[in-house]
């Protein structure tokens, strides 16, 4: 049963991890209102606490549940899929900071004004976030069944 638990709160978790960085790649445009800035700003607070998250309860299922953690450290999926996380974590960073940059002016009611290298760039790493998440799928899924060993 606790086997079970931890399998949904990681899935869970990984849906909130999905879920920030397909909304901040969907509403991310050049001329974004206040509102879709707050949005963001949210979106991206979810993807934070479920990265966090996501990464303590995979490595709690990696030692301590599931198929032992000898099955998942010789699978090749295994560490592409971490490779992968970390990278999109980098990724992300970017684009956090700018929007954290951007609480005091829509505190103030004012939308940021976004030049566009800092727009570009932005969308860069979400793109490259959203490559990501499709390729961490994929090694998932061949880890999982055991591909590669």
């Amino acid at each position: 049963m606790t086997s079970a638990l931890f399998a949904f709160l990681h899935f869970v978790t990984a849906f909130g991890v999905v879920f920030g960085i397909f909304y901040e790649w969907l509403t991310f445009h050049k001329n974004i209102s206040i509102k879709e800035v707050k949005m963001l700003q949210k979106a991206d607070l979810i993807y934070g606490i479920s990265t966090v998250l996501v990464l303590i309860i995979g490595f709690a299922r990696v030692f301590y549940f599931e198929k032992g953690k000898d099955f998942y450290f010789q699978n090749p999926f295994f560490h592409i899929k971490l490779g992968v996380f970390i990278l999109i974590g980098l990724f992300s960073i970017y684009p956090s900071l700018k929007f954290m940059k951007w609480k005091k002016q829509t505190r103030d009611g004012q939308a940021p004004a976004i030049s566009h290298i800092e727009f570009t760039r932005i969308r860069l790493f979400l793109r490259l976030e959203v490559s990501g998440i499709v390729i961490l799928i994929l090694a998932a899924s061949l880890m999982a069944k055991g591909v590669g060993l």
